[in-house]
């Protein structure tokens, strides 16, 4: 083989690696992770600086793969934090009481239920118990 056509094979197989690639990252098995998220245990103690905005209604912080979040109505909630559509971290909106994705517009409830698209998984809801200034998250 000539070195002109083996350079061309060489560019041509390298263009069909990025193509597929590119097509195959988005994929459904790559972009839906059907729910998964890590099962915790932890606790957080709310006199701490580190947890301060789960001391204002509104207020949330990420802790372990978790979004924990102070309603307006002074509730304490906790779902994963990765969005199950691509992973992106999601936000808690406190003024509805839910969580989005600031990638690619998913909503879900305060308890992690999808109520837009384009996740078709709810995000994992935990279990929150509060005890004087500590937070313990588990499930």
């Amino acid at each position: 083989m000539d070195r002109k056509r083996f350079l061309s094979s060489l560019g041509l197989s390298a263009g069909t690696i990025f193509i597929a690639s590119c097509l195959g990252g988005c994929s459904k098995a790559a972009v839906d992770n059907g729910g998964a998220a890590p099962t915790v245990d932890f606790t957080l103690d709310l006199s701490q600086p580190a947890n301060a905005a789960l001391n204002t209604p509104g207020g949330y912080l990420y802790a372990n793969g978790v979004i924990v979040a102070k309603t307006l109505s002074g509730s304490i909630i906790a779902v994963s934090q990765a969005c199950t559509h691509q992973g992106v971290t999601v936000q808690y909106v406190s003024n509805n009481n839910s969580f989005y994705c600031p990638s690619h517009a998913a909503n879900f409830s305060s308890t992690g239920a999808v109520t837009g698209g384009p996740a078709n998984s709810p995000l994992k809801q935990y279990t929150v118990t509060v005890t004087g200034n500590t937070v313990r998250i588990n499930g």
